[in-house]
């Protein structure tokens, strides 16, 4: 049997992508680092770090390998990303406030003193970081150091930083005004759906239909953004002040990416 044969994304059961699916937002994660490389996902050292290529923290589907198969493939990119999982204190995986034509509600991160999570840094290349930007239309990519974020690998040493994509609609707040966790997009479709008339008017009443009728209609997904604001259920992510003018893109990437549906 081929060497690799049991570490392809689908024997590994990671190979579905929520761009396909939407209701299994944010797809499915590894349990260890990997090596992204086509469609197999290879053993990695997680005390590594590239000089060469720009780590990013992954609150969403990007840690999803089939997602970021998806993503490449649509430009022919097939140069592996190392998938390094590290321990990150100071970040907790939010709710966009905003409904992508993916037919989905998207993680956002937020800031959150304290809390654990253990989250994937994505390793991106000058291409491939170019395509991730073009990808996340509704986010910013900021930079956050160390001292506002402790991310540590396998070898327990922290990063200098690490780069995050902030939602520029703001995230949904819980019942007490704060940002509320993404609890997976059944589970948020089903409680958002409960908790509003209109949006239930607007995309019916199950997460099937959510997805269905939200996929690819720009207009309804952007009157579904405007209906979080009116409802009140929009509050600041407290990453926003890391955000910089044009701080998504690479530099000699220029503009020629044009963005899949987000």
């Amino acid at each position: 049997m081929n060497e690799g044969a049991d570490r392809t994304l689908e024997a590994l059961g990671l190979a579905r992508a929520p761009r396909e699916e939407p209701l299994l937002y944010p797809g499915a994660w590894p349990a260890e680092s990997g090596l992204l490389v086509g469609d197999r996902l290879l053993p990695l050292d997680d005390h590594a770090t590239y000089e060469d290529r720009t780590p990013v923290l992954a609150i969403g589907s990007n840690a999803c390998p089939g997602q970021l198969r998806h993503k490449m493939a649509v430009f022919g990119i097939t140069s592996p990303v190392p998938m390094v999982k590290a321990r990150v204190t100071g970040i907790d995986i939010g709710v966009s406030a905003h409904v992508s034509r993916l037919g989905y509600v998207s993680a956002s991160p937020v800031d959150a003193p304290g809390v654990v999570r253990e989250l994937f840094v994505t390793w991106f290349d000058t291409r491939q970081l170019a395509v991730v930007d073009a990808s996340e239309t509704a986010y910013d990519r900021a930079w956050l150091p160390g001292s506002v974020v402790h991310v540590a690998p396998g070898s327990g040493q922290l990063l200098r930083g690490v780069y995050v994509y902030v939602n520029r609609h703001g995230v949904l707040r819980d019942g007490t005004g704060v940002p509320r966790r993404h609890p997976g997009e059944r589970a948020l479709l089903t409680e958002l759906l409960r908790g509003s008339a209109e949006l239930r008017r607007l995309f019916g009443r199950t997460p099937e239909e959510f997805c269905a009728r939200a996929r690819a209609d720009r207009s309804l997904c952007e009157r579904g953004g405007r209906l979080f604001l009116e409802e009140g259920l929009v509050t600041a992510s407290g990453l926003e002040c890391f955000v910089r003018p044009q701080q998504t893109g690479s530099p000699g990437t220029g503009s020629s990416l044009s963005p899949p549906l987000r």
